[in-house]
């Protein structure tokens, strides 16, 4: 944790994190943004599409850049992704059906262009594909869940699940989707022993008695889905504390695509190199290489090579290979961390190109990545653990 996690095996601590729901406003931002790409991809795979995403009380204010040969109804995207969410109660004031919709994206700008396409151009030193921007993407992985993930962003993420769960599929009537959820996760010796206290903050119908939100959080929502052996009598849960969460959604606060970079990676448990995910085609390594780093870390893991991982890889804008590859496994690697590294150079190639192509990202696949994470989705290509093998045999 912040570059530096060895304490973890060595001290007491406690550690939160949070997660959002659907109905967060940032989180219908993220999806409309991802509704768009996904769009975009599925008529034209070599769209380059930055969409930003700005929801306000009963309005959307979509913005950025795309160049694409597909033909949209950006008014029909906008209102699907409102209407999955679930904004179609009659007391919602942002509502799919009608929410007003405008609309300034234009076109990719050619300089950016010209330094991520595969062609040569005027003072670009190669005619290969390069990064869609310069930054630094971290990737990470650890043996504290299936899916070698940290504990607690994962228990949070499982949470909000059961609350969408709740509301969607058992049709709680009461239940509205802005959800924000938080678990406290204690570590002794470097291992969770208990969950010390648990956060739900539900929006909900003005007529429901928050003594009936309170139990049904409790008994049908973290009894059912956290740890039986991590909750005891100590266990302190704090259910919609402010007493009151009518007012929700966009109506309740503004929402943009991006905000949320914590709760789509690993809960603050690891460093994020400050980029966000949502509404960006894979030409941009902030999404792509995230992507890739957290493969290749899962890997590594997978393969027994270190009980935690993580990797950072740095590119330069325009620039077909990364400046800069680091390995840190925190002393639990059972080679030194530079060996892991060269390993992973043999097994992966780290190619802002290559990436797309290994991971074989140009195709409708983003709008499954936006709410509860954008790790630990089984069915996602960077989740595989196929190279595990080959990283064991590189060494």
């Amino acid at each position: 944790m912040n570059g530096n996690s060895d304490w973890l095996m060595s001290k007491n601590f406690i550690f939160s994190s949070e997660s959002v729901g659907e109905g967060h406003p940032d989180k219908v931002a993220d999806y409309i943004s991802d509704s768009v790409l996904d769009a975009c991809l599925e008529q034209d795979p070599q769209s380059r599409v930055a969409c930003e995403t700005l929801v306000k009380s009963n309005c959307v204010f979509l913005a950025g850049e795309i160049t694409t040969n597909a033909k949209l109804n950006y008014e029909e995207i906008v209102r699907q992704a409102i209407r999955e969410i679930g904004y179609t109660n009659a007391d919602d004031i942002f509502h799919a059906d009608k929410v007003f919709i405008s609309n300034i994206l234009t076109a990719q700008s050619s300089d950016i262009a010209q330094g991520v396409n595969a062609a040569k151009a005027a003072g670009k030193n190669s005619a290969e594909q390069g990064a869609g921007d310069q930054g630094i993407m971290f990737g990470y992985a650890c043996n504290q869940t299936p899916e070698l993930m940290p504990a607690p962003v994962m228990y949070a993420h499982h949470l909000l699940r059961e609350m969408a769960h709740q509301r969607k599929n058992v049709k709680i009537p009461w239940l509205r989707p802005d959800v924000k959820g938080q678990v406290a996760l204690e570590y002794v010796d470097g291992k969770p022993v208990a969950i010390k206290n648990v956060v739900i903050s539900t929006q909900h119908a003005a007529d429901v008695k928050h003594a009936e939100i309170k139990e049904f959080c409790i008994e049908q929502v973290i009894r059912k889905v956290l740890p039986a052996e991590l909750l005891n009598d100590q266990t302190e849960y704090l259910i919609n504390p402010t007493g009151n969460f009518v007012i929700g959604g966009p109506q309740g606060d503004a929402g943009l695509t991006g905000r949320k970079i914590i709760v789509d990676t690993y809960g603050g448990w690891a460093r994020h190199g400050g980029g966000a995910f949502s509404g960006k085609d894979p030409s941009k390594v902030d999404r792509s290489a995230a992507y890739f780093t957290r493969w290749v870390a899962k890997n590594i893991v997978a393969a027994g090579l270190a009980d935690t991982c993580e990797l950072e890889v740095a590119y330069a804008i325009g620039h077909p290979y990364p400046t800069s590859i680091h390995v840190d496994t925190f002393g639990t690697g059972i080679v030194s961390d530079e060996k892991i590294a060269a390993a992973a150079q043999k097994v992966f190639s780290f190619k802002p190109a290559d990436i797309v192509t290994q991971l074989d990202l140009l195709r409708p696949i983003y709008r499954e990545t936006t709410h509860y994470g954008h790790f630990a989705k089984q069915h996602l290509p960077w989740e595989s653990i196929a190279k595990a093998d080959a990283l064991k045999a590189a060494l």
